[in-house]
């Protein structure tokens, strides 16, 4: 009996222990939960504003890019300016002479700079003498003589500048079929009291909608 009663005991203490096992064994590890990475949202382009390309300049525009060339001394960009057919004319004063004002041809004006030969552009004003230089010498004179850029009045279609010497500009040049930029200095020596004003005046035949330069008109104060 005390055997049956000890074996009861001992099976009874290997359950125990076999339960204290399992109690004290560590937690299973659990299982991984799969991983949801957040992918990066692509950057989205900006709109881009892309210049209109193609559009005719006004007269005001055209005009600015050739009295940058005047200034430069940009022959190539001038001539880029040119009437394709009828060149452009230079009149050293308001009055357009249509017989004697000399004209030049795109092609000729490319080098008109570096071209010694000596023309005659008309006569002065004043003295009647003839106004004999090569291209370089007029340009000086009767071309860029001021800063216009920096120190004009600019006006579309209307003349500045009023002087003794007729201005015949809109009978040659119709308003109907030109337009024109004048850059008009009221002065530059204080002390003659406004007798050194100049004016430059761009004139553009229209082509639909676009300009092309067919006069260089010069003015000044004339006796």
């Amino acid at each position: 009996m005390y055997r049956v009663r000890n074996m009861g005991w001992i099976v009874l203490g290997a359950v125990m222990l076999l339960l204290a096992a399992c109690t004290g064994a560590p937690d299973a590890a659990p299982v991984p939960q799969e991983q949801v990475q957040e992918q990066p949202q692509e950057e989205q382009p900006q709109e881009t504003k892309v210049p209109m390309e193609g559009l005719p300049p006004t007269a005001l525009e055209a005009a600015a890019s050739v009295i940058t060339a005047l200034k430069d001394g940009d022959m190539s960009t001038l001539a880029a300016w040119v009437h394709p057919k009828k060149g452009v004319r230079f009149s050293p004063y308001a009055y357009v002479d249509t017989q004697t004002d000399l004209v030049f041809t795109k092609d000729e004006l490319k080098v008109l700079m570096e071209d010694s030969k000596k023309r005659v552009w008309r006569t002065f004003a004043g003295s009647g003498e003839l106004i004999e230089m090569t291209y370089a010498e007029y340009h000086q004179q009767f071309v860029y003589d001021a800063d216009f850029i920096k120190d004009a009045k600019i006006a579309e279609n209307k003349s500045l500048g009023q002087g003794t010497t007729v201005n015949n500009l809109n009978e040659v040049y119709p308003q109907d079929s030109h337009d024109f930029v004048e850059y008009h200095i009221e002065g530059i020596d204080p002390a003659v009291e406004g007798m050194d004003w100049r004016s430059l005046r761009l004139v553009f035949e229209k082509i639909g909608d676009d300009h092309a330069l067919v006069g260089i008109i010069h003015d000044q104060w004339t006796p």
